[in-house]
């Protein structure tokens, strides 16, 4: 049984799908197993993660490739929970990547402190610049304080919760869903632990995807029982995406 299973969730990412693969071949730790799951992308991204496969049985990584029709990204990550064997799953982009030591400071972490949910720092890529964009502990529940790419989960609390496969904030949903139990033990760490490229579904310029963004926020706080005070947040954090990407 691998430490950590990461997964690459893929549809047509053949133009970056390379460079996520070689930061975690590239990684210190090697105690976890790399699953990409691929939804029958029609470019050659099958072809670029088959290219890995010795590269990893060298380093000694258990690489598995899944090629499936899926319902977008959180149902991939959905199979990904199903077909994971480590005590801890992480996930990193088609588009983004790691830092070499990412692996090896998730796995120290849950050796101290056998955490449910961990999260750290992480580096956005703009065409304006770089930003870092810090995780914090705070009594306000807000997706500023919170990476999802940096984010590991225990298998057994993803078991448990899952992604509700509804809408592209699937993801704020489950942190939120998990923040809302207080019996689950999130550790944060303040060191960049991924890079993601800004400009994906989530962050495109327009005064239409603005609002259409900050309802399904207002709805996902509202079904999770949060209060409406929360709805400025999500306001807020849309206009910031509107006015700097």
């Amino acid at each position: 049984m691998p430490k950590i299973t990461l997964t690459t969730v893929c549809y047509n990412g053949g133009k970056t799908l390379g460079r996520t693969i070689e930061s975690v071949l590239s990684q210190t730790f090697t105690d976890f197993e790399y699953l990409i799951l691929d939804g029958l992308s029609n470019d050659n991204s099958l072809e670029i993660a088959k290219s890995y496969i010795l590269d990893f049985e060298k380093k000694g990584v258990a690489y598995k490739i899944f090629s499936e029709k899926d319902q977008g990204m959180y149902d991939a990550l959905n199979k990904g929970i199903e077909l994971a064997e480590g005590i801890v799953i992480g996930n990193i982009n088609s588009d983004d990547w790691l830092e070499p030591n990412a692996l090896q400071i998730v796995s120290d972490a849950y050796d101290e402190t056998q955490f449910d949910m961990f999260y750290a720092d992480l580096r956005i890529i703009k065409s304006s610049g770089t930003i870092i964009k810090r995780s914090k502990k705070s009594r306000l529940i807000i997706s500023r304080y919170w990476n999802h790419p940096t984010s590991y989960f225990t298998r057994e609390i993803l078991s448990n919760y899952k992604y509700a496969c509804q809408n592209m904030y699937d993801d704020f949903d489950l942190w939120l869903r998990i923040m809302k139990d207080g019996n689950n033990k999130v550790v944060i760490k303040n060191t960049v632990l991924a890079n993601f490229v800004f400009g994906g579904m989530s962050t495109k310029r327009s005064i239409e995807g603005t609002w259409n963004r900050c309802k399904l926020r207002m709805a996902i706080y509202k079904k999770n029982g949060y209060s409406k005070w929360y709805y400025l947040e999500c306001f807020f954090v849309e206009f910031l995406k509107l006015v700097l990407a």
